[in-house]
């Protein structure tokens, strides 16, 4: 299994309405300075089968850093939005409350 299959395995966990950062992704995978290669792993995430929620993963202060990678017809922000989870200015509201850790969780 690949690296990015580990990413795409803890990314299909996260449930509905929550969110995760790519450095506790990193982290669970042993590899807490891997945060980037989860964001670049994602961003190759988006034709892959099954389907990987990566619009639930965000930076470490919760804002929507890897929006630029969706396609204009699904962005980012609206995916979260349609879950529950608020995004204001291109950040998660109250990202403590709906924060996902692997660590804790898994």
């Amino acid at each position: 299994m690949s690296f990015n299959d580990d990413v795409y395995d803890v990314v299909r966990l996260i449930p509905h309405g929550r969110v995760t950062a790519y450095g506790a992704i990193a982290k669970y995978l042993g590899d807490a300075r891997a945060s980037r290669r989860i964001g670049w792993a994602l961003n190759s995430s988006f034709a892959v089968t099954p389907v990987v929620p990566a619009h639930r993963v965000v930076n470490r202060n919760g804002m929507l850093s890897g929006a630029m990678h969706f396609p204009p017809e699904t962005p980012m922000a609206d995916m979260l939005e349609n879950e529950g989870v608020k995004v204001k200015d291109g950040q998660v509201v109250d990202f403590d409350r709906v924060f996902w850790d692997p660590m804790t969780e898994l």
